[in-house]
């Protein structure tokens, strides 16, 4: 006598994932109608294709989407392939279920009740079920990918061919599409797509068709000769321009450009040294009605001071205060890109003197110590040691004030690179200078274990 009854598969229940209108099924409902796979004249709606497609190469190219509970291995919690079911009536990956009984154990995964009866029996209604659902969900894709690709290239097509307020209309089209699917990227990279778009880039380009034109050109993957190309003075003056006169979009997206054709060695970066470049820049980090610029002209602005002989002039367009006083609320990835940039300056005279002259430096530097990152307390106190050198009575004082000594400490007992320690000590030293050791400790409100 069976401990208890067998569930067949007709009571698995589905959730509206299934695509079932927010209704929960079970599999007997879900096969009635259509819902994964269906019937149509009673065999399955993909079983002219069955021969054509490999079950495992669609699970792997589907492996973002969103699969039917049902047909997820409560061992893997992966789609199944070839599922077998247990005495218990549960299902499960033929593979998995094997292993588990090899591993010594006697009962259902699921239920953890013991097993009368160890044999799998293939379960064909759920591989049936499993493999229709994937080939109309691969099929479709595959129909979408093909239908966007082939878009992309007759837009492409047009392009050659009109003018005026149509090309700008068909550039705003192929932008939309290059941006949302990566077969459209692929298609305007493989018939000329980024040559035929880089040439509407010029001194007489308006900035309705540049903007369109920078748009699909940030969401590629330029090859050299395209870089190249688009390093051409005049095309470098239009993306200036529109950064700084065009939407927030256009700003962001001639941002992005420039930095991506600041990679690698072959760049003069005396391209991208203008003034008003930098203005322009600095103007996207400070505006505060779209925050959502300040990555991008972070990074560019860190880019660019990576050249020394470009840094006099990012400090000279009075880069440290705001960038000073944007540090207490910066995310992560901004405050270690604003960091960069001021260690940058810092290595120049007139950044040590914009940095000492501020007043809010020290103190929201000295609050980034052993709070974020290695990274960005390696930078803090490489601004510290440059600002703290330039004038060492003044500044360190300042610094003890704000509390750099204790820091400084948690700094050399934990357990960051040998090198920050050093840097600390040597900071810490500085810093005592100009008092007894009493005094040093009363000033810095440290506690007898330090002493």
């Amino acid at each position: 006598m069976p401990m208890f009854e067998a569930n067949s598969y007709r009571n698995v229940k589905l959730d509206a994932s299934a695509g079932a209108g927010g209704q929960v099924l079970d599999l007997e409902t879900a096969i009635k109608d259509g819902i994964l796979g269906g019937v149509t004249g009673g065999g399955l709606v993909c079983a002219g294709v069955a021969e054509k497609l490999d079950l495992k190469k669609m699970v792997e190219e589907l492996e973002s989407i969103e699969v039917p509970q049902v047909f997820i291995c409560p061992i893997s919690l992966d789609p199944m392939q070839d599922p077998v079911t247990l005495c218990t009536g549960q299902t499960y990956e033929r593979y998995n279920i094997l292993k588990w009984f090899s591993l010594g154990h006697c009962t259902c995964p699921t239920t953890m009740q013991e097993l009368w009866d160890d044999t799998v029996t293939p379960n064909r209604t759920m591989q049936q079920l499993i493999y229709s659902w994937f080939s109309q969900k691969f099929l479709a894709t595959k129909k979408r990918s093909e239908d966007v690709q082939g878009r992309a290239i007759e837009l492409l097509d047009n392009l050659k061919k009109v003018k005026g307020q149509a090309k700008v209309q068909t550039l705003k089209e192929l932008r939309q599409v290059v941006a949302a699917h990566s077969t459209a990227r692929k298609a305007v990279l493989d018939n000329g797509g980024t040559a035929l778009v880089t040439s509407f880039l010029g001194p007489f380009t308006t900035h309705a068709v540049g903007s369109e034109a920078v748009g699909i050109l940030v969401n590629l993957d330029l090859d050299f000769a395209t870089k190249s190309n688009l390093r051409q003075p005049a095309r470098i003056s239009l993306m200036v321009d529109m950064l700084n006169e065009g939407s927030i979009e256009t700003k962001i997206n001639c941002t992005r450009l420039m930095e991506m054709l600041m990679e690698g060695n072959d760049f003069e970066h005396e391209n991208m040294s203008s003034l008003r470049l930098l203005v322009g820049l600095l103007r996207l980090v400070k505006d505060k009605k779209h925050p959502n610029g300040l990555l991008a002209g972070l990074g560019l602005l860190k880019s660019i001071c990576s050249h020394e002989s470009v840094r006099g002039s990012v400090a000279s367009i009075g880069t440290v205060p705001p960038l000073v006083e944007l540090l207490p609320s910066l995310n992560n990835e901004c405050l270690e890109l604003a960091l960069y940039i001021l260690d940058f300056l810092s290595s120049i005279p007139e950044g040590r003197l914009a940095l000492k002259v501020c007043a809010n430096t020290i103190p929201n530097v000295v609050k980034l110590l052993m709070r974020v990152s290695e990274t960005c307390t390696r930078l803090a106190l490489s601004i510290l040691w440059a600002v703290c050198m330039l004038a060492p009575e003044e500044c360190t004082a300042l610094a003890v004030e704000a509390g750099l000594a204790a820091k400084l400490l948690l700094v050399i007992q934990s357990g960051c690179n040998p090198v920050l320690k050093q840097q600390s000590v040597e900071l810490l030293k500085l810093c005592s200078l100009n008092y007894t050791s009493t005094i040093f400790i009363s000033e810095c409100k440290l506690t007898r274990t330090i002493q």
